[in-house]
């Protein structure tokens, strides 16, 4: 029954891979036999990710290459193939929310910086869309794969200052979805989009707005946990069993699904 969970000698292309979300992903891939490409802008964080993952026995490769940029992408993917041949799996991992898109406590969405807005949006959607197209044409041609995309809470409800991601984020949801009928209905049952909505974890772009500096919960983070059932944030190591099911033949007639991972914040009213 275990080797049906089983996500071994796979390929799996991890964007934003030096993140705290990525690299946790990346490590937990490697674990479980996989072989990891560790996909980013910047060659010396890539190689430091990678470093680590060799040292701990794992298969692992680095590519420099822009997730919003497509000829980047496309010299990535073919550095790939030469390398294992074949992608598995596409963890779409890049993405997250900017300062420039996030409001102050006392702004509205009409005293939103409009170049932020872009920004946040360019890199949640596209940055997610350029790599499914590039990486997704090498799936289709073996007619296999599985592609994991980042929604968020988000995408279920309004979250103030973040009117960007947010719409950002939705777009996703919508992207899987879409994505996911399309390559069923064309390239057969063996190709699968799923996503995954993290709830609230603590990481570098979200930390100043969560945490004080002295490490006490802001105003923001006590709302956040009021909201949240289990009464805490998550870690980043809880998001790695829910991709590996979804990359796995355990999840073979699973596609265009949104799982949350938020410690029931989506199922609470808040009452």
């Amino acid at each position: 029954m275990n080797e049906i969970f089983s996500i071994k000698d796979k390929v799996a292309v991890i964007t934003g891979a030096s993140g705290v979300l990525g690299s946790s992903l990346a490590k937990s891939f490697i674990e479980a036999g996989a072989k990891v490409v560790a996909l980013g802008r910047k060659q010396a964080t890539l190689d430091a990710c990678v470093k680590e993952l060799q040292e701990s026995g794992g298969d692992a490769f680095a590519v420099e290459a822009n997730v919003m940029n497509i000829e980047s992408l496309e010299i990535a993917s073919k550095k790939i193939i030469e390398r294992f041949g074949k992608i598995d799996i596409l963890l779409n991992i890049a993405g997250g929310n900017i300062p420039a898109a996030t409001l102050s406590p006392d702004q509205s969405f009409l005293d939103m910086n409009i170049e932020g807005w872009n920004e946040v949006t360019n890199l949640n959607i596209n940055g997610t869309v350029y790599p499914s197209y590039v990486f997704g044409k090498v799936m289709a041609e073996r007619s296999s794969g599985s592609i994991v995309n980042i929604s968020s809470m988000a995408a279920y409800s309004a979250i103030t200052r973040v009117a960007g991601y947010s719409a950002a984020k939705s777009a996703i949801t919508n992207f899987t979805q879409w994505l996911a009928s399309d390559l069923a209905i064309k390239y057969g049952d063996k190709i699968r989009v799923n996503a995954i909505a993290p709830g609230f974890f603590i990481g570098d772009q979200n930390r100043a707005i969560l945490l004080n500096p002295d490490g006490s919960l802001t105003d923001r983070s006590k709302n956040v946990i009021a909201k949240t059932p289990m009464g805490r944030f998550g870690e980043a190591k809880e998001l790695n069993g829910i991709v590996q099911f979804l990359c796995s033949d355990a999840a073979s007639f699973i596609t265009g699904a949104l799982v949350p991972v938020d410690g029931g914040f989506s199922a609470f009213s808040g009452v």
